[in-house]
């Protein structure tokens, strides 16, 4: 998550930020690791440090989670934010071939991985009037696992998809767009906002990595969003 949009939510908000089961110092631990599963994680997170409930923002794959603790876990959700991610199953559209090709090649290190996939977070024309912009992002000191990577990869494409059960979604939900996203389609965003009662949608020109390209932007419509919520 872009460190300039986590600074802005902090200054009025408790932030909790977390890894998910097998990045860093955690394992993987033995029970399968599905969407699903990641999501009970998080509302037995939220259960040990004594929240009943929270905010929650989800981005990429954290949105699919962020989907299933709101279903699933309806109590432990208070407003919702799903940027750039998808509903997944078969009514999500998948991304051009290249593309794809490019985010499920498991070869190479887990540093030759990510850095394969940097490119995919932001438009060509944005990377070329930013072409320092790889050196402006955040690293992580703490190399996630291969088989973390592998594992986490199987989960988002065996998910079965929230896309019938949106509807049921009653928190108040912001979904936020780039309208240039190669990895998660517009057109995903979209089918989320429509089914789920009363969304926000906040559509930005820009990629899958928009709160390293419009920090100030995004930022601004988070907190918009969640001073009407809490109101």
């Amino acid at each position: 998550m872009g460190p300039q949009l986590l600074e802005v939510l902090a200054e009025n908000h408790t932030m909790i930020i977390f890894n998910n089961r097998g990045v860093g110092n955690t394992t993987l631990g033995l029970k399968q690791y599905s969407i699903e599963q990641l999501a009970d994680d998080t509302a037995g997170l939220l259960d040990v440090l004594g929240i009943n409930k929270s905010n929650v923002l989800g981005w990429s794959m954290g949105g699919m989670i962020a989907q299933e603790l709101a279903l699933n876990h309806p109590d432990k959700v208070n407003n919702l934010i799903l940027y750039a991610s998808t509903c997944g199953g078969n009514e999500s559209p998948l991304p051009e071939k290249e593309v794809s090709e490019t985010y499920t090649n498991r070869t190479g290190t887990p540093t030759e991985r990510i850095a394969r996939l940097m490119p995919l977070l932001f438009p060509e024309d944005w990377q070329k009037a930013h072409p320092n912009y790889q050196t402006a992002m955040p690293r992580n000191t703490q190399v996630t696992p291969n088989q973390t990577l592998n594992v986490a990869l199987d989960a988002a494409f065996s998910w079965g998809g929230t896309c019938s059960q949106l509807q049921q979604i009653d928190q108040p939900t912001l979904v936020i767009i780039g309208t240039e996203d190669k990895m998660m389609l517009p057109s995903s965003s979209l089918t989320i906002a429509e089914r789920i009662p009363d969304a926000w949608l906040v559509q930005i020109d820009g990629g899958h990595g928009l709160m390293y390209q419009y920090p100030e932007s995004v930022s601004k419509m988070a907190l918009t969003f969640l001073e009407k919520g809490d109101n």
